[in-house]
């Protein structure tokens, strides 16, 4: 078995309440972040599909100044292809990443239009 059939064997159920599902395609939102941010700035504006629901958890951007964190967050496994992160990814084509994201920072991809017309 592949590592990408692995990952994708094991993609968990959607939690209750959860606004996406494993296999749908999301785009990182974009926008600045003041202060501590789980998300990663090369991840921005970038479309990825989800692979899976991680679960649902205090927010680590209000924990980080000793808040409570609430309401919790759903975190997911975004899979995003190097070559739609990186301009000059010359690695094989079936290279990804994957990274954890809370689901304020996702959005619809049919929001993202232009991004997914770079991607290809």
């Amino acid at each position: 078995m592949t590592r990408q059939a692995k990952s994708q064997a094991t993609s968990r159920a959607p939690e209750p309440g959860s606004r996406f599902a494993p296999g749908e395609t999301v785009r990182v939102a974009e926008r600045p972040a003041l202060g501590h941010c789980r998300t990663p700035w090369y991840l921005r504006g970038k479309t990825g599909v989800v692979a899976s629901v991680q679960g649902i958890f205090r927010n680590p951007e209000q924990l980080a100044y000793h808040q409570p964190g609430l309401p919790k967050r759903v975190l997911y496994k975004v899979r995003f292809e190097q070559a739609a992160i990186w301009d000059d990814y010359r690695g094989p084509a079936g290279d990804h990443l994957e990274a954890d994201i809370y689901e304020h920072w996702l959005e619809p991809a049919s929001r993202s239009a232009p991004d997914l017309e770079k991607a290809r």
